[in-house]
C-alpha cells in the first residue's frame, strides 16, 4: 500500500481535524495521500485536489468518508479503474461502508499491514435507445429505476427479458436491482433481500396497479428491456438515485450486468447476515 486517495462528503459533520491527523499519520507511515477536489477544498488546500476519476488511476486504495450515497457515487466514477474502495461510515445505516469511526485506528493499522481482502460486487449498465439510436449509457451499483417524475401519475411500461415479453403494467415505475441493491429501494418496494454473493438481477415493480405484478429474480446474464408506453407526465431513468436521464414515449432502456465491477476493501470478519441484522435493527430504532 503506497498511495491512498481520500474522498470525503463535506456535509457529514466537522471532520477536518480528524482528516488532518489521519493524513499526518499516513505520511509518517510512508504512505502518499491524494485528495479529490471536494476533500482538498474542505482541508483548505484546493490547489492540491484532483477529479475523483483521476485520483482513482493514481492510488492503490480510495478511502471514502460518508454514507452509502457517497460510496455509491464514488463506485460509479471509479469502477473502470479497478481501484478498491474502503468505506468509513459517517451516515446512518451504512450498509456498504466497511467501518464506523470508533474502529478507525485499529482498521487503518490492518489496512497498512495488508490484512484485508477485496470483495467484488456486480454493477449494472443501462443503455437508452431512442428511434434506434443509443442516446445515453450509465452504470450503477444498486439499481436502475424507470419511474414517474414530478407528476403523481402512473407510467405504462412493457418489460422484456432477453427480448421475450414478460408483461405490461401501469405503476409508479420499476426497479432493476443488483444483489447489493436488494437492500435499498427494491426492499422498500417489497422486493426480497439477496445475498451479495448470489449473482442475479432483480426486477421489482413500484406500486403496480395490479395484484399480479410481483418481483422477479432472473439470471445475471439476462438483458432487461423496459419500454416506455405513451403516458402523460415525465418519466426518468435514475441510477442509484443519483444520476438521472429524461425519457420519452417509446424509449427503450436496456439493462444488464456491467462489464466492470465495484471492488471493496474488507477488513472486518463479519458476514452479510450479521451486517443485515445490525443495520436493520438501527433502521427500526430510527423510526420508532
Amino acid at each position: 500500500m503506497n498511495t491512498i486517495g481520500l474522498v470525503v462528503n463535506s456535509n457529514k459533520g466537522n471532520i477536518a481535524g480528524i482528516l488532518m491527523d489521519l493524513i499526518a499519520w499516513l505520511k509518517n507511515q510512508k504512505i502518499n495521500v491524494l485528495l479529490n477536489l471536494e476533500t482538498a477544498a474542505l482541508l483548505g488546500c484546493p490547489g492540491e485536489g484532483m477529479a475523483t476519476r483521476e485520483l482513482a488511476q493514481m492510488c492503490d486504495c480510495i478511502m471514502v468518508w460518508g454514507g452509502d450515497g457517497t460510496l455509491l457515487n464514488c463506485a460509479r466514477q471509479t469502477a473502470s479503474s479497478g481501484t478498491p474502495i474502503f468505506g468509513v461510515n459517517l451516515g446512518r445505516l451504512g450498509f456498504l461502508t466497511e467501518i464506523d469511526m470508533p474502529d478507525l485506528t485499529e482498521k487503518m493499522q490492518a489496512l497498512i499491514a495488508g490484512q484485508y481482502t477485496v470483495e467484488e460486487r456486480m454493477m449494472l449498465e443501462a443503455v437508452v435507445m431512442r428511434e434506434g439510436q443509443r442516446v445515453d449509457c450509465s452504470i450503477g451499483l444498486n439499481d436502475a429505476v424507470v419511474a414517474k417524475g414530478s407528476f403523481s401519475r402512473m407510467v405504462r411500461l412493457n418489460i422484456r427479458v432477453n427480448e421475450e415479453l414478460v408483461g405490461g403494467f401501469a405503476a409508479d415505475g420499476v426497479i432493476v436491482a443488483s444483489p447489493t441493491g436488494s437492500t435499498a429501494y427494491s426492499l422498500s418496494a417489497g422486493g426480497p433481500i439477496i445475498s451479495p454473493d448470489v449473482h442475479v438481477l432483480l426486477i421489482t415493480p413500484i406500486c403496480p396497479h395490479s395484484l399480479s405484478n410481483r418481483p422477479i429474480v432472473i439470471s445475471p446474464d439476462s438483458e432487461v428491456e423496459i419500454e416506455v408506453l405513451p403516458c402523460v407526465g415525465d418519466v426518468r431513468l435514475t441510477m442509484d438515485g443519483q444520476y438521472g436521464f429524461s425519457l420519452q414515449n417509446h424509449d427503450r432502456v436496456l439493462i444488464k450486468k456491467a462489464p466492470v465491477k465495484a471492488r471493496f476493501v474488507k477488513i472486518k470478519k463479519t458476514s452479510f447476515y450479521s451486517v443485515l441484522r445490525e443495520k436493520l435493527k438501527e433502521w427500526q430504532r430510527g423510526i420508532d
